[in-house]
């Protein structure tokens, strides 16, 4: 039994039942409408090897841009370069405060079950620094992707891949050619050190990297010339800036701009949060007409769950495996 028949055939209640109603239209807006997908990312779904199933969707044509948090796409690269030299804690709930501090001591960053070792971050760090130094003196900025972009260019990084190429989703929207978004660059490793290395002159101004208002307005070209053609859906993994960054473009133009685009022709979250207490990471989709963000006829699912359990079935259903 494949994962699409095993879906359907198991997947009918709940929870379980939500999933299998997004990922079937999901897949009727991509083939029966011809639509297109915004995917966003917030957590640590980099860290969670999710590139092994984005990656393939990209490569498919079933996801047509990403917006994601610097951290998202700063540890798509470390796990690219770094994989072999992960340490994964299989008992990280029982961790002492002694336990931590010395995965501390031993150069690791613990993201759940998952610690990353600060070599790679250092690693990055020095191939990145050539490259923020050369946009701020030569006055041509780059945003937190294009920057990305450009490392893995780099003849000389795919020396220090780990695991193969076609595992990263940064490198499958590279070669696709779909945007890629990245607001709220500081709330990151590289976008501390980026903001370190210009206050100690290391790099001639934060004018190196383009703000978030700017990828604002390249967000709200490709939306405006996308929807005249086809629907846009959005599928958002977690909460926080990945989502309501790039969801509000729509409101931005039509009550901003006064322009006359579409709302958004699909919405799907996956979360663990509870419905709002103030809170937009439990928002329920309804509440998101309120904000002209979605309307009244537009298919909204809202997936309980663990993202790192779910999207790999949703998009696997779409891909028809």
């Amino acid at each position: 039994m494949n994962v699409s028949d095993f879906l359907e055939r198991h997947y009918r209640h709940f929870n379980a039942r939500e999933t299998l109603a997004a990922a079937r239209s999901y897949k009727d807006l991509i083939e029966k409408r011809d639509g297109r997908m915004m995917v966003t990312l917030a957590g640590a779904m980099s860290t969670g090897e999710l590139g092994l199933s984005l990656a393939d969707m990209i490569r498919q044509g079933k996801v047509h841009a990403v917006t994601c948090t610097a951290a998202n796409l700063e540890e798509d690269i470390f796990n690219l370069v770094a994989h072999d030299e992960y340490r994964v804690i299989e008992n990280w709930r029982g961790l002492s405060e002694s336990d931590e501090e010395a995965l501390l001591e031993q150069g690791f960053n613990r993201v759940t079950d998952t610690c990353i070792p600060e070599t790679v971050m250092r690693h990055i760090e020095g191939r990145l620094t050539k490259l923020w130094k050369h946009a701020a003196e030569t006055n041509q900025p780059r945003t937190p992707a294009e920057f990305m972009f450009e490392l893995l260019d780099d003849p000389e990084l795919p020396q220090h891949f780990q695991v193969p190429r076609e595992n990263s989703w940064l490198a499958a929207a590279k070669d696709a050619g779909i945007p890629v978004f990245v607001p709220g660059v500081e709330d990151s490793t590289l976008g501390n050190i980026f903001t370190a290395r210009v206050i100690d002159g290391t790099v001639a101004g934060h004018h190196a990297m383009k703000p978030g208002t700017a990828q604002l307005e390249k967000l709200a070209s490709w939306y405006r010339e996308t929807s005249s053609q086809h629907p846009i859906g959005f599928f958002q993994i977690g909460g926080g800036i990945a989502g309501d960054f790039s969801i509000c473009v729509v409101p931005m133009m039509r009550q901003d701009l006064k322009e006359d685009v579409p709302l958004w022709s699909y919405f799907c979250q996956i979360s663990d949060a509870e419905t709002s207490y103030g809170g937009y990471s439990g928002a329920v989709p309804n509440e998101k007409i309120t904000w002209e963000k979605l309307s009244r006829e537009t298919p909204k699912f809202m997936i309980h769950s663990d993202a790192s359990i779910v999207a790999p079935l949703v998009f696997a259903y779409v891909l028809g495996l």
